[in-house]
C-alpha cells in the first residue's frame, strides 16, 4: 500500500502549497481521491501514469477539493483515453461536470460514469475481488464523506514442506491455497490448517477530509492501518473549528486514539500557520504515531 500526498492545504493554493488531493496505490489499483486545482500538475510531478487512473473518490463539492476535476477529465480526453472512468461523489457532481463538458462542446470520447452519494450512513460504493471501498459520514458544512479502502484477504499461503510431509501432490496445492481441506487416496483428510499459513494480514486507509470532531465515524475506521484525518487549526484557534466544519490537530489525534489506528497522518492545514512541527507537538501529546501530510509526500506500507 502506498499513498502519494499531491495536496495537503486548506482553502487557497499558494505556490509552495496546494488543495486536497491523493493517490492511494493498494492492490494493483490507483484510486484518485479528491482533486483540487493543480491536481493533474502534481500527478506528473510524481510520475502517476493517467492511465492507471479509473476510479476517481471526491468527498464534497467545496472547490478545494474538486476544481481539478474538469480539468483532469478534458486531459483524458486529449490523451486519447479508451478506458471507463468512473467518478464517485456527492449528488450534483454530475450535473456540474457535465454542464462545464457541454459549454465548452468537450465531451469525452471515453465512457464516463458518475456514481452519486447522498446517504448519511456507511454504504459499500465499490467492490471487486481485491478491495472495498466505504464511505465514511463526515460533519462538515456541507454533504461530505471520508472513504475506507480496505483490501479483502488473500489467498492462504502453501506450506511446502508441510505438503512434502502428508504426500500431497501438486494437484491438490490450488484448493489447499484456496483454504480447502484434502482427502488422499487412502480416504484420509488432511485439514488445511496443517498445509497452509494464515494469507497476509489485510491493509486498510481512512481519508477524513473535512470534518469538525466526530466520534461517530469511530466504528467504521477502527483499526485501520493508516488514518488521514484533517488538522486544519492548532488549539490556540479551536473557537474556529466548529462554525467553520473543521478539526484541530489535537481533535484528529483524539479520533485517532479512540479508533486503535496504526497511524495518523495530519493534513489539510490553514494556510495561517508557517510551522508544521506545531501540529505534529499538539497531536502526539495524544496519540504518539501521527506524522504530517505534505505536498509530494510518500507513505509506503
Amino acid at each position: 500500500m502506498k499513498l502519494y500526498v499531491l495536496g495537503c492545504y486548506s482553502a487557497t493554493p499558494r505556490a509552495f502549497t496546494h488543495p486536497t488531493a491523493q493517490v492511494l496505490d493498494i492492490k494493483n489499483h490507483l484510486f484518485l481521491i479528491d482533486c483540487g486545482e493543480g491536481t493533474q500538475v502534481e500527478l506528473r510531478k510524481q510520475k502517476v501514469k493517467f492511465a492507471r487512473i479509473k476510479h476517481i473518490f471526491i468527498s464534497h463539492l467545496h472547490g478545494d477539493h474538486f476544481f481539478g476535476l474538469p480539468g483532469l477529465i478534458s486531459t483524458f480526453r486529449l490523451l486519447g483515453r479508451e478506458a471507463p472512468l468512473h467518478i464517485y461523489g456527492p449528488k450534483g457532481i454530475k450535473q456540474a461536470m457535465t454542464l462545464m463538458l457541454k459549454l465548452g462542446n468537450s465531451w469525452t470520447n471515453y465512457p464516463l460514469y458518475f456514481h452519486e452519494l447522498e446517504s448519511r450512513s456507511s454504504e459499500l460504493i465499490f467492490e471487486d475481488e481485491k478491495v472495498e471501498v466505504y464511505t465514511i459520514p463526515l460533519d462538515h458544512r456541507v454533504y461530505t464523506n471520508g472513504f475506507l479502502f480496505r483490501e479483502k484477504p488473500g489467498e492462504r499461503r502453501l506450506d511446502p514442506e508441510a505438503a512434502k510431509e502428508y504426500g500431497v501432490e501438486t494437484c491438490y496445492f490450488r484448493n489447499i491455497k484456496q483454504g480447502k481441506d484434502v482427502t488422499l487416496d487412502d480416504g484420509t483428510v488432511i485439514p488445511n490448517e496443517k498445509l497452509s499459513f494464515d494469507p497476509p494480514p489485510v491493509k486498510s486507509y481512512a481519508f477524513c477530509s473535512d470534518t469538525r470532531y466526530n466520534e461517530t465515524i469511530i466504528p467504521i475506521i477502527e483499526g485501520a492501518d493508516w488514518l488521514y484525518h484533517e488538522s486544519t487549526f492548532l488549539e490556540a484557534h479551536k473557537d474556529l473549528a466548529e462554525p467553520t466544519g473543521h478539526s484541530t490537530a489535537k481533535q484528529a489525534a483524539t479520533i485517532a486514539k479512540k479508533a486503535g489506528v496504526g497511524k495518523l497522518i495530519l493534513g489539510h492545514y490553514s494556510t495561517r500557520y508557517d510551522r508544521l512541527d506545531r501540529f505534529k507537538k499538539e497531536a502526539q501529546v495524544i496519540f504518539e504515531n501521527t506524522v504530517l501530510a505534505e505536498d509530494g509526500k510518500e507513505f509506503v506500507y
